[in-house]
């Protein structure tokens, strides 16, 4: 099945008299190169699980459900009910009209082995990525469309410019690559910055994961500071906590690893 053209996505927009909102993020993906990749890395076949955020006028919900994915698809903008509905035809797609900014997926979803595939609205996709590694263990592959500093950010290694609370979140619950860059004229309309299609394989997470992510995100608001000063909030005596676990109280947050904050957790 043939992904929707610039010209096509254009017409829909006009027949259904919509426009794309600039409050909700909305860049419409309109490639079919880069549509086919996406579901290809996604590896996709008839049965997969699919929980799609961003339906957008469907180019990518149509290609995940002709290659037979079971997809959900979340789209918080209701006014693209009728467009969507046309464009899905006979497909056998779940549109859900609600903001995934409210869903708890790890509630919702049902069985296990599902695949989280999303050109993520820009202004609300990495605090639901995020949150759905933590919570919906269901989810064991996410392959999500994000704005280039946004991937860096969420591959990035200890004392590099990018690392930082994203970064660790990403390395405590999974294996992340960056699949290929993306320029801005593939959407519709066109962003003000590259796009990039990161891959994220999900591992099983320690249970000391969720007191990790507090010690690093309290590193991390205050990521100028030695770490034996950003953690007097969590530690009675974080320099002695610190030495304990082998780690420098003069570090600063963006030198431990995710290992190290499991460390410090385990404190």
């Amino acid at each position: 099945m043939t992904a929707q053209t610039r010209s096509e996505i254009a017409a829909l927009l006009e027949k259904h008299q919509l426009s794309p909102s600039r409050r909700l993020g909305q860049h419409f993906l309109a490639d079919g190169n880069i549509t086919r990749k996406i579901v290809e890395i996604a590896g996709v076949e008839p049965g997969t699980r699919v929980v799609e955020i961003g339906a957008g006028t469907g180019t990518l919900t149509r290609a995940l459900a002709a290659a037979g994915g079971r997809v959900i698809s979340y789209e918080v903008d209701d006014r693209l009910g009728p467009l969507l509905l046309e464009v899905m035809g006979d497909l056998e797609v779940d549109l859900r009209f609600e903001d995934a900014s409210n869903v708890d997926l790890g509630n919702v979803l049902e069985g296990e082995g599902w695949r989280f595939i999303a050109n993520l609205p820009y202004n609300v996709g990495t605090p639901i990525l995020l949150r759905t590694m933590r919570t919906a263990p269901q989810v064991v592959t996410f392959v999500v469309m994000v704005q280039k500093e946004v991937a860096e950010r969420l591959v990035a290694s200890p004392g590099s410019k990018a690392y930082g609370l994203p970064s660790v979140v990403v390395a405590l619950h999974g294996d992340a690559s960056r699949a290929f860059d993306v320029p801005p004229q593939v959407f519709l309309p066109p962003p003000n910055v590259d796009s990039a299609l990161v891959v994220i394989e999900r591992r099983a997470a320690s249970e000391h994961a969720e007191r990790a992510i507090e010690i690093a995100s309290a590193a991390f608001q205050k990521r100028r500071k030695m770490l034996r000063g950003s953690l007097s909030g969590v530690f009675a005596e974080p320099s002695e906590v610190l030495k304990n676990a082998g780690i420098s109280p003069t570090a600063r947050a963006e030198d431990l690893s995710a290992d190290d904050y499991l460390q410090l957790a385990r404190s």
